[in-house]
């Protein structure tokens, strides 16, 4: 019986992590068809800026329909209907409208939004010994996709069409929920449904300010995620002899990232998380700098380098501390982690194109993480303090 039910686990284990690859791509895409959307359509960077808002504003949609849904219907159909609104969006992002292409972007954020938690929670619950590791190699999956989103845009796009690609991404998506569906249905109920946990309630965590420390942390690292992944291309191309390179910096950058994850379920054996993320932070903001600093285009690649080593593990390892020290069943009490970190993805990625159309310099923009990147370290200072837990 034990061994079943380890070999259910173990398929949909690697179903999750098939549809985490996928949405590595979808989430990313934004910041690909970025470039084409704003000749195509005349767009300045303050208006391209919208296009992530859309996106962001879906995924924080998302976020709460996650909620409910875990609460309702379980891990599994939460996840399954999340991967249908990613599904669907690839598809209308094609259409010639702008309106449609907007909505299309905010039905891509209500898929992210909804199954990215549920698939990391769902993970962690999988593995309750090794939550750390778990999370790192899940994410890991999602590095992958997000790494390849640039190449395969380019290559099976076109200058104006993109159809190719997320046509197929569409179809591999739904191909992905028949397989966790199929996976799902040899697993007991408790371990694909949500139960309340009567002994540790979300009020006991959320009265907690180490629980708003960690979520605002969250905040600024997704925003610093999502506007390297949306803004760096665009970037790129603006480099002095950007736009005649055979690539750009964002695949570099997700390149080193999913390196940086490869890595992280060792490093996370020998670190504490805290560690670990202090140390991510410095790499980060080393890269940021470079970055900032860059007057030639192989220095603009060796700081995307830097930055995907120090972006890597954080995300996953921050949500690791957040189980580990308020327990277990903090996994089905996450929502305002994954709300704030929806918020800051919309709002960080916006400041980055007013500020760089309010300074006529994508540059300026860029600036605007390097604050975030400073306003994320005073807050590791705080939880390094505050969290005395020896395994955190």
């Amino acid at each position: 019986m034990s061994n079943t039910r380890d070999r259910s686990n173990g398929f949909l284990l690697k179903a999750l992590h098939f549809a985490f690859f996928l949405t590595g791509i979808t989430t990313v895409l934004i910041g690909q068809v970025l470039p084409i959307l704003s000749r195509r359509l005349d767009l300045t960077d303050s208006q391209a800026g919208q296009l992530f808002i859309a996106q962001f504003f879906g995924s924080f949609l998302g976020v709460f329909i996650f909620n409910y849904a875990l609460k309702k219907f379980g891990f599994v159909k939460t996840i399954v209907f999340g991967l249908i609104a990613v599904s669907i969006a690839c598809i209308l992002i094609n259409f010639p409208s702008i309106e449609i292409c907007f909505l299309g972007f905010f039905v891509n954020g209500i898929g992210i939004g909804a199954t990215l938690p549920s698939i990391n929670m769902l993970t962690a619950e999988l593995n309750p010994t090794r939550q750390t590791p778990a999370l790192n190699i899940l994410n890991f999956f999602w590095g992958i996709g997000a790494i390849i989103s640039q190449p395969f845009t380019k290559y099976l796009g076109t200058e104006t069409s993109v159809l190719l690609p997320t046509a197929l991404t569409s179809l591999l998506v739904l191909l992905s929920i028949i397989l966790i569906f199929f996976a799902a249905k040899n697993l007991s109920t408790h371990e694909t449904t949500s139960e309340p946990a009567e002994n540790d309630p979300a009020s006991k965590i959320w009265n907690n300010p180490i629980a708003w420390a960690i979520a605002f942390f969250n905040f600024l690292l997704v925003g610093i995620e999502s506007g390297l992944g949306g803004w760096l291309t665009t970037y790129s191309e603006r480099f002095p002899d950007g736009s005649t390179q055979l690539f750009a910096a964002t695949p570099v950058f997700f390149l080193f990232f999913v390196i940086g994850r490869g890595l992280a379920p060792v490093i996370s054996r020998i670190l504490t998380d805290n560690r670990y993320i202090s140390i991510s932070l410095l790499v980060l903001l080393a890269g940021v700098v470079t970055v900032l600093v860059a007057e030639s285009y192989p220095i603009l690649i060796a700081g995307a380098a830097v930055l995907g080593i120090g972006t890597s593990a954080t995300f996953p390892t921050n949500m690791a501390r957040f189980t580990k020290f308020f327990g277990a069943s903090a996994t089905r009490n996450s929502t305002p982690i994954f709300v704030l970190g929806s918020i800051g993805g919309a709002s960080i990625n916006w400041l980055i194109g007013f500020t760089s159309t309010s300074f006529d310099s994508l540059r300026s923009g860029i600036f605007v993480l390097l604050l975030c990147c400073l306003l994320q370290i005073s807050i590791q200072i705080y939880l390094t303090k505050k969290t005395t837990n020896p395994s955190v």
